[in-house]
C-alpha cells in the first residue's frame, strides 16, 4: 500500500460540557443511586419517548437488558429462544444464562438480519421467543417477524444494541408492540461506557422488570420486601446524567451517518470485489452503528490480514463477527442438540459473512466528505492486496 496521510476521525465517545453538567448535576445532588436520585428516572423518560415507547428501565448494560426482558418473557429450563447465527455472543448467552436453549438460525446475505423463513422452519412447541438483531443499525424484518408471531403465538424480542434511534416504516423501535433491549457499551451509538435500557409495551411487565432488576424488590422498600427473585442490574446516577447528554445529540448524528454512508456505500459498491451492507427500503431511518461491507469469497484468514491492513492504513476496522456457534462458550450451556457441523449446513450465509465481513466504528462516519473518499481508496488498495 502508498504512504499516505491517515485520514482523521472524531474521537468517540464524544463528549462536551454537557456530560461535564450532568455530572456534576449527580455529584451535587448527593444520591448517587437510582433510589432517590433523579437522573435514573429522568433519563428513562426520556428514552422511552425518544423511542415511542411506554415505558423504559434503564439498566447495568446491554447484556442483563437481553437477559432480564428474556426472564420478563418466561423464558428458562425447557424452553428455546431463535437468534440470528450471526450476532455478538450475548444475544445467544442471555438465553443460555436463564437455562434456555438458544437455537441459531440463517441471516439474510445482503442485509446480515435474521432469515424469518429460517426463524420459522426452526420453531418447535418450545419456542418462546424469537430475538431479530438490528445488524449496525438496521432494522430486520419486523413486518415478516410480526406476521410470524401472530401466527405461532411466539413472542418478539428486538435487540436493538445497534440501533438506538431507528425506524421502521416511520415506526420507533418502542412503536412496534414488543420488548426491545439496548445497550450503551463504550464503542455504542449512545454510551456511558456501560449500561442498557429495556422498552416494555406495557405496564405490568415493566413493573415486573423493576423488581427483577433490583433485587426483587419494590420501590421506596424499607422493609427488606423481595417480592420475586432478583439481581443487582440497576444503573447508577452518573452513568444516566452521561447518556441524557449523549441522547441530547443522537438524531443529528444519524443524520450525519446518514448522509456519509451514502456516499462511502456508493464507493465501496465501485471497488472490484467490494459489496457493501445492503438496505431495506422498509427501514427507513437506519442508526449506522457499524459501516459494514463484504469481500465474498476471501478465506478467513485473508480477510483478517485485510483489517490488518486497514488498521495499518489509520482506519477503525475489525472482522465481523464470529459465527456463535463457532465460539466455545455457545456449546458450554444452553446449545441445541445437534452437531457443530449440522449447525453450520443450515447457516451458509452466516458461514460466508462470518469469513468476509469487515466494519468500521460509527466515528468514521461522523468524518467529512474527504474523509469518505480517502477510506474508499485505502479499502481499494487493501482489497487489491488481499
Amino acid at each position: 500500500m502508498n504512504a499516505r496521510q491517515a485520514p482523521v476521525f472524531p474521537q468517540w465517545p464524544h463528549y462536551d460540557e454537557a456530560e461535564r453538567e450532568g455530572l456534576i448535576r449527580a455529584l451535587e445532588q448527593g444520591l448517587w443511586w437510582r433510589m432517590g436520585g433523579d437522573e435514573v428516572n429522568s433519563f428513562e423518560r426520556e428514552f422511552a419517548e425518544h423511542h415511542g415507547a411506554e415505558h423504559a428501565l434503564a439498566v447495568t448494560n446491554g447484556t442483563h437488558a437481553l437477559e432480564l426482558a428474556l426472564q420478563c418473557m418466561d423464558v428458562g429450563p425447557g424452553t428455546e429462544v431463535i437468534v440470528p447465527a450471526f450476532t455478538f455472543i450475548s444475544s445467544s448467552q442471555a438465553a443460555q444464562r436463564l437455562g434456555a436453549v438458544a437455537v441459531p438460525v440463517d441471516v439474510d446475505p445482503d442485509t446480515y438480519c435474521i432469515d424469518v423463513a429460517a426463524a420459522a422452519d426452526a420453531i418447535t412447541p418450545r419456542t418462546k421467543v424469537i430475538m431479530p438483531v438490528h445488524m449496525a443499525g438496521l432494522m430486520a424484518d419486523m413486518d415478516g417477524l410480526a406476521k410470524l408471531s401472530a401466527d405461532t403465538g411466539v413472542q418478539i424480542l428486538q435487540d436493538a444494541a445497534h440501533a438506538h434511534g431507528a425506524q421502521w416504516q416511520g415506526k420507533r423501535v418502542g412503536e412496534l408492540g414488543t420488548v426491545a433491549t439496548f445497550s450503551f457499551q463504550n464503542g455504542k451509538l449512545m454510551t456511558a461506557g456501560e449500561g442498557g435500557a429495556v422498552l416494555f409495551p406495557e405496564k405490568e411487565m415493566h413493573e415486573r422488570a423493576f423488581l427483577r432488576h433490583s433485587c426483587g424488590r419494590p420501590k421506596n422498600d424499607t422493609r427488606y420486601l423481595h417480592l420475586i427473585a432478583g439481581s443487582n442490574m440497576r444503573l447508577n446516577e452518573f452513568s444516566a446524567s452521561v447518556l441524557r447528554a449523549q441522547l441530547s445529540r443522537l438524531d443529528a448524528q444519524i443524520a450525519l451517518r446518514d448522509e456519509r454512508w451514502a456516499l462511502l456505500s456508493r464507493l465501496l459498491a465501485g471497488i472490484d470485489g467490494v459489496v457493501p451492507q445492503g438496505d431495506d427500503p422498509r427501514a427507513d431511518r437506519n442508526s449506522h452503528y457499524m459501516a459494514m461491507f463484504r469481500v465474498p469469497g476471501i478465506t478467513e484468514e485473508r480477510r483478517n490480514a485485510l483489517v490488518g491492513r486497514l488498521v495499518e492504513a489509520g482506519l477503525p476496522a475489525f472482522a465481523g463477527f464470529r459465527a456463535i456457534y463457532r465460539t466455545d462458550a455457545f456449546w458450554e450451556i444452553g446449545a441445541p442438540d445437534e452437531s457443530l457441523d449440522a449447525v453450520a449446513k443450515r447457516c451458509p450465509n452466516t458461514e460466508a459473512i462470518s469469513a468476509d465481513c469487515v466494519w468500521l466504528h460509527h466515528r468514521t462516519l461522523l468524518a467529512g466528505e474527504a474523509e469518505m473518499h480517502a477510506t474508499a481508496e485505502i479499502i481499494a488498495e487493501a482489497v487489491a492486496a488481499a
